[in-house]
């Protein structure tokens, strides 16, 4: 299978399968324990059909949405993740690039690998910072100063992953942050030597917003173990209220499922807030995001934008998503796989794929523009 041959999110996953290592290819493609609520993600859509309106007019479609005061081509936009030049020596750079190209907003982590500072001058697209919070409150007192002085323009706090989820796949191939592989892990990285060359070939591996505050040299450093004892499980409404006052700018939370936390993002002076189960990598058994989405749109929505990702592969799950209230929808894995399959041209063709499959699905709703989408065009079964 070759790039040209990849037409949606399966097609991308299986040219990526092929070309990474498996311990690589599962820290994206799997999930927490049983990773049933990663499959329910996407089985969340499947029970919602959309009914549409013909004979509207369609010839010309506008895709465009305002979101946390940043304009975006389309209502669809990349989320933030870690790693990313693990999976791809160009990383977040062939992201925002592809992001840059559809006028989209993507993310960078806390735990990304191209410093927030050079994507901000390479490209004026929408860019939000995912941060973490650490029991080091003058850590992330520097680090939102840095994110504020290099340009990004919106801020956004994950708050459902104060400990590493149970990622069972990760423990049996040994995958962590330097490697420490067994040796069916090992063996994946024998049996595919192209990625260990273009690893080696590149410039060294580094997390530029964590390369002073994390030392990577004395040992291994796991994921579970960054989460587990560098991040702060105290963290409360009041240490997030502190944080918005101090970034004073659009400030969304990322993780929120509950109402009630809903409305306290609000109170607090929130502009965003994402719903997400972070892909079913965290609690599982948790809620769908899609399922939950109705509740928080009809509780705060008129105050508040109520974004969402989860199992989201197709133009059509975007549309369900808007239909409910959703003011824009993002992807993790919808993206990763066409960057580790094949880099920049690989995330371009994703988001080309997607914008198209928008406009296609908005035409055939009979809508024209975003707003025109609503809870009537809607059935659940």
């Amino acid at each position: 299978m070759r790039l040209r041959d990849c037409h949606n999110f399966h097609d991308f996953r299986a040219l990526a399968k092929r070309r990474l290592p498996g311990p690589i290819f599962d820290y994206i493609d799997g999930a927490a324990d049983d990773e049933t609520t990663h499959r329910q993600n996407r089985a969340s859509f499947e029970r919602c059909d959309l009914v549409p309106n013909v004979l509207r007019g369609v010839e010309t479609v506008d895709l465009s949405v305002t979101v946390m005061g940043q304009k975006l081509a389309m209502p669809f936009y990349c989320s933030p993740t870690a790693l990313q030049r693990l999976f791809h020596h160009q990383g977040e750079r062939a992201v925002a690039a592809a992001a840059a190209k559809y006028g989209t907003m993507f993310g960078v982590s806390s735990l990304g690998t191209v410093s927030l500072e050079e994507l901000r001058k390479s490209h004026d697209t929408p860019q939000v910072y995912q941060f973490y919070f650490h029991r080091d409150r003058g850590l992330n007192r520097v680090m939102m100063e840095r994110a504020k002085k290099a340009g990004v323009e919106v801020m956004m706090l994950t708050v459902d992953s104060i400990t590493g989820g149970n990622r069972e796949r990760d423990l049996r191939t040994g995958f962590s942050i330097p490697f420490r592989l067994t040796l069916g892990g090992m063996i994946q990285f024998a049996i595919k030597p192209m990625w260990g060359i273009n690893y080696v070939t590149h410039e060294r591996f580094k997390l530029p917003q964590l390369d002073e505050h994390v030392d990577m040299s004395g040992g291994p450093v796991s994921i579970g173990r960054y989460f587990t004892e560098m991040l702060d499980p105290s963290m409360n409404w009041d240490d997030v209220a502190e944080m918005v006052r101090l970034w004073d700018g659009q400030f969304c939370i990322k993780g929120l499922m509950s109402v009630d936390d809903a409305k306290s993002a609000v109170e607090i002076g929130c502009t965003g807030i994402i719903l997400s189960n972070h892909g079913g990598r965290q609690l599982d058994g948790s809620r769908a995001a899609f399922d939950q989405l109705a509740e928080i749109v009809d509780a705060v929505g008129d105050r508040i934008d109520v974004m969402m990702d989860g199992g989201v592969q197709r133009g059509t799950h975007v549309l369900k998503a808007l239909s409910l209230g959703a003011k824009a929808v993002g992807g993790g894995r919808f993206y990763l796989f066409p960057l580790a399959a094949a880099g920049q041209a690989g995330v371009e063709r994703a988001l080309g794929l997607m914008q198209a499959e928008i406009e296609r699905g908005m035409k055939l709703m009979g809508c024209t523009s975003i707003d025109q989408l609503s809870r009537e065009n809607l059935r659940f079964r």
